[in-house]
């Protein structure tokens, strides 16, 4: 006996796909702009390369929490007394990258460097607690 399909149109991947998508959080896109890094690592330390130009120092902000690790920057406009802005193209407002390591950082050893807006940190790792054997009694 042959089967006879029955026309659903509710029943379409596409109407599926558009129904879904209304359904679903929309996402908000931040307005704020991603700090650029550089990410490399030896034995004993990780090293970062971050891009924060137009930004004086006491303006960055480093948190270290374990092995997560987050820069923030407030990126103040340049404003001259007097002046009338014509165009305006620079970012202004906060700035922030956070990411994490897979082994802690030793905060104590860890050492941050500003110069010609880029921060370098060097983020020391914690040394691994040698495994104990427990004596079973």
């Amino acid at each position: 006996m042959n089967h006879l399909p029955v026309y659903d149109p509710l029943a379409r991947a596409a109407f599926d796909q558009i129904v879904r998508g209304f359904l679903q959080p929309a996402r908000v896109e931040k307005t704020g702009r991603a700090i650029r890094l550089d990410v490399s690592e030896t034995d004993v330390a990780y090293f970062v390369r971050a891009e924060v130009p137009g930004v004086q120092k006491d303006d960055i902000q480093v948190t270290i929490d374990g092995g997560e690790v987050t820069i923030g920057a407030e990126v103040k406009p340049a404003s001259v007394d007097g002046e009338r802005v014509l165009r305006s193209e620079r970012h202004a407002g906060a700035v922030y990258r956070s990411f994490a390591f897979a082994s802690e950082i030793d905060e104590a050893a860890s050492e941050a460097k500003y110069e010609n807006g880029v921060l370098e940190l060097k983020l020391a790792k914690k040394t691994p607690l040698a495994a104990r054997k427990l004596t079973i009694q």
